[in-house]
């Protein structure tokens, strides 16, 4: 009668930087739009931090830091991964705010990137978030493209059960 005890079948999903937001099929890396990871969006960063796109726990930081894994109470995973091909940068342009098992929303900073320098390397520094286990997912929220702040609202994705 109260729904108390039912788990929420939406979830909020956030920016995770300030910049020009835009659907994951125009990421210029074939992986990431041809959704071959998985469904998403990406930001093209303005600014150098980085935010979580979503509430959940870090489960994964990649040891070149350049990717970030955060899975939701729901099972959801969800890879923030920074720039394009910047693993081949070895972790030098950025600097990880978060450690596995942190609890993390969309006001926590995870990474700290240096966009100058991940441009001046002839790297994207495009921020693409993608729901790797699209099995648990209905619908995953479209970004508009255009100009957003982080932690602005992109929309809410909603889970199968």
């Amino acid at each position: 009668m109260f729904g108390f005890g039912k788990k929420k079948k939406e979830q909020m999903i956030y920016s995770p930087a300030t910049g020009r937001s835009m659907p994951i099929t125009e990421v210029s890396d074939e992986v990431f739009s041809g959704k071959m990871m998985g469904d998403g969006f990406a930001v093209e960063p303005t600014e150098n931090a980085v935010y979580a796109p979503l509430k959940g726990t870090v489960s994964t930081v990649f040891p070149t830091k350049h990717a970030i894994g955060i899975t939701t109470d729901k099972g959801l995973e969800v890879l923030v991964h920074i720039g394009l091909d910047t693993v081949e940068l070895d972790g030098a342009p950025f600097i990880s705010k978060v450690k596995e098992g942190q609890e993390v929303d969309q006001n926590t900073q995870i990474s700290e990137m240096n966009i100058a320098d991940i441009r001046q390397a002839g790297y994207d520094p495009t921020i693409v978030i993608v729901f790797t286990n699209m099995d648990l997912v209905k619908t995953v929220p479209e970004p508009q493209s255009g100009e957003i702040s982080h932690s602005a609202e992109i929309g809410m994705l909603e889970y199968n059960k």
